[in-house]
């Protein structure tokens, strides 16, 4: 998911037979639009634009905020649903693969800040996982899992999360498979390095952080999210998503891959459009599972700020804390959920990227109190151009803004 590299975003495609767009219809999606743009911020939406043209892109979003002020909010596109077209609102849900990861991120450390999680827990002894197949499994802690340092190299190894039908022909056990499942699969097998060697991103850490979430808390996984992150901020939209069209929310877009895969749903061997049964949503839930908007992540985004209704002061130090394994070569770090960087303020910019067939989304957080998050129906794909580049342009975008509006639309959609 989030962090590979284009090459294997591609390898991670599967077949290349064309799948359907599912009503998307990419060529009008850069001239019909939705939502706010103060004409001080038309530049992101000029480059959001462009942006979206040159990649055929059917349905986007864009928000903008500064100083806890959402200030630009902007829906891209049309899509079918129920035989009519429907304008995509700043509203409407995305998947948001691995903006996911922060949400977890959070919700690890609001545990720990109510004294009921110790962040130097083995999660061996918590989850109750064998340390037979390899013993180096006990140092695995909770912080590691936080950091991406637990030992998994999905390089060196399957990503468990994109493995289904591996697991199941290992296991001997029926598709669709589960949690359960995956961890016994992964479990069983010899970790890739020494853990907090190193740091190497990994979605079955993050699935781990979800299964510990519900086990300390007694609550599922969405639900503690619900009840102790989004609702005390006022966000009520997201959700965790479905892998099958028909199990889409209501106002959620549609997604387009040229890439198809056998369904990991059951036991068919059916060939179906990747995004959908091409790979299990409801198991990457803790990694890569929710639906939100742009503007719900923006909004989100705030509880990052300052200590408030959800982390306190010592919570946020936690979640921006430099790794065991120090700052990489590029001058970043990894915290919980979050790439993180200081900037010329003497503060942080931090962001994140998510990626799975269907899906890019990009969050960040950066100086002078500005924050956006661009959401599209599809990523690079084998041909495509490079969806990275939405980072630096709306860097630049940012850094065009002379006079900053002050009228915050957080009313119209909260």
């Amino acid at each position: 998911m989030t962090t590979i590299s284009r090459r294997r975003l591609l390898q991670a495609g599967a077949g290349v037979v064309p799948a359907l767009a599912l009503g998307a219809r990419p060529a009008e999606a850069a001239t019909i639009t939705t939502g706010v743009v103060p004409s001080a911020l038309a530049g992101f939406d000029s480059a959001m634009k462009t942006y979206i043209a040159e990649r055929d892109i059917g349905c986007a979003q864009l928000a903008v905020a500064r100083r806890g002020k959402i200030l630009l909010a902007r829906g891209y596109g049309v899509y079918g649903r129920s035989g009519t077209l429907r304008k995509v609102q700043p509203t409407s849900l995305f998947r948001v693969a691995s903006l996911s990861k922060n949400i977890t991120g959070a919700a690890i450390a609001r545990l720990a800040q109510d004294g009921k999680l110790n962040l130097g827990a083995s999660v061996a002894s918590l989850l109750g996982l064998s340390t037979t197949a390899d013993p180096r499994l006990a140092k695995v802690t909770v912080w590691r899992l936080l950091q991406h340092t637990g030992g998994w190299d999905r390089g060196a190894s399957p990503d468990p999360l994109w493995a289904d039908h591996a697991i199941s022909a290992s296991l001997d056990v029926p598709l669709p498979i589960d949690h359960a499942d995956i961890m016994k699969w992964t479990t069983a097998r010899k970790l890739d390095f020494d853990p907090g060697s190193k740091h190497v991103y990994s979605n079955y850490g993050y699935m781990l952080l979800g299964r510990i979430i519900e086990k300390v808390s007694g609550m599922s996984y969405e639900s503690y999210v619900r009840q102790k992150l989004l609702t005390p901020l006022g966000i009520t939209r997201p959700m965790l998503g479905g892998s099958l069209a028909s199990e889409a929310a209501s106002i959620e877009v549609p997604y387009t891959s040229k890439y198809t895969n056998k369904t990991v749903l059951n036991d068919s061997g059916t060939v179906v459009p990747y995004p959908y049964g091409g790979f299990n949503m409801p198991n990457q839930d803790a990694n890569g599972g929710w639906l939100a908007s742009a503007v719900d992540m923006v909004k989100w985004g705030f509880a990052f700020d300052a200590a408030g209704p959800v982390l306190n002061s010592t919570s946020i130090s936690r979640v921006f804390a430099k790794p065991e394994t120090g700052v990489n070569s590029g001058g970043s770090w990894y915290g919980f959920g979050w790439y993180v960087r200081n900037n010329n303020e003497g503060g942080l910019n931090t962001w994140h990227n998510g990626s799975m067939p269907g899906t890019f989304a990009f969050l960040a957080r950066i100086q002078n109190g500005v924050s956006y998050c661009a959401i599209f129906n599809r990523r690079e794909e084998e041909g495509t151009p490079d969806f990275d580049s939405i980072d630096p342009i709306l860097g630049k975008a940012a850094s065009g803004v002379k006079t900053w509006p002050t009228t915050d639309l957080a009313p119209r959609y909260f």
